[in-house]
């Protein structure tokens, strides 16, 4: 493992706490539904008011996270046919392993952010509140995006230059969706990017593990 890997990747974590705190504490005002409190108030307040809300496109971006999920599901069925056949977790494809790791670090994330509540959404959801930071979306549809375009070559052949332009697509598609529906403040983007990134860069780490080891072995 890459000590400059594990430098950018601490880097990232740490940005992305400070930044959490800086929208938990500065610049909080009572801006929000059932006035609800949103740290860096003026900025968020002044890109509600100018992005508006659409929930057509909300819902949109709904189903398109169902489709990334999808991603999800056909990698998870890959290692579990791979475990069964080999017969053990060790002779896994890193990559697999890799992308399990991620996907679990995303939902602790998900899980985390709805126990420990930063800022609820600008808009209510069926007359509810909802957590609204990190962007779950932004986090889903970088996370598992990025993770396709960095092992597609090695799973889907010739047909991986083409799902990848589809995903990152689906990629834009979100996060623009995302913000344009108006259901985030504009720091939940921002803080889901900090967090994908983050954890994007610890999938990378795992990876190179693999890679190095190729290399030694050659």
């Amino acid at each position: 493992m890459k000590k400059k890997n594990i430098i950018l990747t601490s880097i990232l974590f740490v940005l992305f706490g400070v930044y959490t705190y800086i929208v938990k504490t500065i610049n909080v005002k009572a801006i929000g539904p059932n006035k609800s409190k949103v740290g860096l108030a003026t900025f968020n307040g002044w890109f509600s008011k100018v992005i508006g809300s659409n929930m057509k496109i909300y819902k949109v971006t709904e189903y398109l996270g169902y489709v990334l999920l999808l991603i999800v599901v056909v990698f998870a069925v890959i290692g579990i046919i791979q475990l069964i056949k080999r017969k053990s977790l060790l002779k896994v494809d890193r990559e697999i392993v890799a992308l399990g790791i991620l996907y679990v670090l995303m939902l602790a994330v998900y899980a985390l952010f709805e126990k420990v509540i930063i800022n609820y959404r600008p808009i209510l959801i069926d007359k509810v509140l909802e957590a609204s930071y990190p962007s779950s979306h932004t986090v889903l549809a970088m996370c598992v995006a990025t993770s396709f375009v960095m092992v597609a070559d090695k799973y889907f052949g010739k047909a991986s230059k083409f799902l990848k332009v589809i995903v990152l697509i689906l990629l834009t598609l979100v996060i623009a969706g995302r913000i344009i529906s108006g259901v985030h403040w504009a720091t939940d983007i921002l803080g889901g990017v900090l967090i994908s990134t983050a954890l994007i860069s610890v999938f990378n780490m795992i990876i190179d593990v693999n890679k190095d080891k190729k290399k030694k072995v050659k």
